[in-house]
C-alpha cells in the first residue's frame, strides 16, 4: 500500500519545519553549517571556534531529530491505520518518501535557489563576499545524492523499527 498523497503532504511539513529551522540558524550564525559550505569557503575562514561547535550541536540535533521523526510518525502512522497488514516495501517507501522530498525541497529551494541563486546576505559567511564557490550547483547536486543514500538508509531503518512495533 502505498500512500503518494501522504508521503506529499508529510514531505511537505517536514520540507516546512526543516527550512524554517535551518534558516532561523544561518540568520543567526552560518558559521554552524559551515561544514555544509563549499571547501573553496571553509579553506578561507577560520575554523569553528568552540563555542560554535557548541551551539552547532545544540543546533544540529534539534534538525536531526526533525529529520528522522517526521518520516518515522508518518509511517507509524500509515501502519497504525492500515486494517491489512502493509509490508516492508509499504513502510521503506513512505519513510524514504517523506525524507526524500525534503533532500529535493532541500536541493531546489534552499540550495540552488536560495544558496546558489539568490545569495542572501546572511547566508555569506563574512570574508567570503562575491567567492565563486557560492554559485557552485554541482557541489550541492553532490549533497543531494549523498542525502538521496540517506533517504534510502532512514528508510530501510524506520521500515525496520516498525516490522516489529
Amino acid at each position: 500500500m502505498i500512500n503518494i498523497s501522504k508521503i506529499l503532504l508529510d514531505g511537505a511539513l517536514l520540507s516546512i519545519l526543516s527550512s524554517i529551522l535551518l534558516i532561523v540558524i544561518l540568520w543567526i550564525n552560518p558559521r554552524l553549517f559551515l561544514q555544509d559550505y563549499p571547501d573553496e569557503i571553509q579553506a578561507v575562514v577560520p575554523p569553528k571556534t568552540d563555542l560554535e561547535k557548541r551551539q552547532s550541536l545544540i543546533a544540529g540535533i534539534p534538525f536531526l531529530l526533525l529529520l528522522f521523526a517526521v518520516p518515522f510518525i508518518s509511517t507509524l502512522i500509515l501502519k497504525r491505520q492500515s486494517v491489512e497488514m502493509i509490508s516492508f516495501f509499504s513502510l521503506f517507501f513512505n519513510a524514504f518518501g517523506v525524507a526524500f522530498f525534503f533532500n529535493l525541497v532541500d536541493l531546489l529551494v534552499l540550495d540552488w535557489l536560495l544558496f546558489c541563486y539568490i545569495t542572501p546576505g546572511f547566508l555569506v559567511i563574512p570574508g567570503t563576499d562575491g567567492m565563486e564557490a557560492y554559485k557552485d550547483y554541482g557541489y550541492h547536486f553532490r549533497a543531494f545524492l549523498i542525502g538521496t543514500v540517506l533517504s534510502i538508509a532512514a528508510g530501510l531503518v524506520i521500515a525496520g523499527l516498525l516490522e516489529f512495533l
